[in-house]
């Protein structure tokens, strides 16, 4: 079977689950607490459901060959020149971002060149700068290439928040959604702090379903179905009803007007009516910016009975996420 790893805790859980209902592959499991999962739309495909932090590690093992987990638990945690790889970069959740937070009570700090010159104080003292992370690998590199080079990591399992008031640390480096846990512990970002945004994305073990034909086709079901659903959230299907003397007239009409000519162009269709005059259908998939842009210049050259809805999936003929997935793009 073709094993998705997905993550049993933290605010990935839930979130994972509905992404994935949304995409047509519902998680179904005997009991709300079972560690194993079927997603009975793409047979053969199992889910197991490991910690957030474990899921890149899993990959890499062998434990799974597909798994859900944040873009910077995987960047963490990545095996360099490994065989796992993020085949679907951005699912749309999980968004997150980890800063460097100070103690705002330190007014001379605003920006990482003024943690540079702090740390390069706290080293004439004969100290370093202590950063508490769960990130060291990220946050390590992060704060070399910006110019601090005086400091020390502090790894820490608990809330870091509390780590400068409790004084093991001087300031963290940590995950933050809104900056709210932040500014309740009297802590701040500053400029330029950021050391990597975040949200969900899809990895996979390459070298593992590639020796497979049979978790090749599954994982072409799974993944391009996940992938279909998300291209179709940038478009829209417009049908509005037009007159016109012959399909092949309404169609050079609207091909006429690039705005919403559509994907590949309208999809003309009769419509019958009571009376005499010759009516048509027109279809098109537009990009969902330019939406309301285009119902207006449907009404404009005469479109009426103008609706919108939302495809579920828009399957392109090549999958990048697949092309990612089998030859290492």
């Amino acid at each position: 079977m073709l094993r998705l790893a997905v993550p049993s805790d933290g605010s990935l859980h839930e979130a994972s689950l509905l992404f994935l209902r949304s995409c047509g592959v519902d998680v179904t499991r005997t009991d709300p607490r079972a560690y194993t999962g079927r997603i009975r739309s793409v047979p053969g495909v199992s889910v197991n459901f490991q910690r957030a932090s474990d899921i890149a590690q899993k990959v890499e093992e062998e434990a799974a060959e597909v798994g859900i987990v944040g873009r910077d638990r995987f960047e963490e945690s990545r095996v360099e020149d490994g065989n796992v790889a993020v085949i679907i970069d951005r699912l749309g959740f999980g968004h997150a971002e980890l800063v460097i937070g100070v103690p705002d009570s330190w007014v001379d700090v605003t920006s990482l060149a003024d943690l540079a010159d702090l740390s390069i104080e706290f080293r004439g003292k004969g100290q370093n700068l202590r950063v508490a992370t769960k990130y060291p690998r990220l946050v390590e590199r992060f704060l070399l290439g910006g110019g601090v080079s005086y400091f020390s990591l502090v790894s820490s399992s608990g809330t870091l928040e509390a780590a400068p008031a409790m004084g093991f640390a001087d300031v963290i480096a940590d995950i933050s959604a809104t900056g709210v846990t932040l500014k309740q512990n009297r802590l701040k970002t500053i400029a330029g702090g950021s050391v990597m945004k975040s949200e969900a994305c899809l990895i996979a073990n390459r070298s593992v379903i590639a020796a497979s034909a049979e978790k090749q086709n599954m994982a072409a079901l799974l993944v391009g179905r996940i992938e279909a659903h998300l291209q179709a959230l940038g478009y829209c299907s417009i049908t509005a009803n037009m007159r016109g003397e012959a399909a092949e007239d309404v169609a050079s009409y609207v091909l006429n007007h690039a705005d919403i000519s559509g994907l590949r162009g309208p999809t003309i269709s009769k419509v019958y009516t009571k009376d005499e005059e010759s009516w048509y259908a027109v279809t098109v998939i537009v990009d969902r910016d330019k939406l309301l842009d285009a119902v207006e210049r449907f009404k404009e050259i005469g479109g009426t009975s103008v609706t919108v809805s939302q495809p579920d999936y828009v399957f392109r003929s090549q999958s990048r996420a697949m092309e990612r997935l089998t030859l290492g793009a």
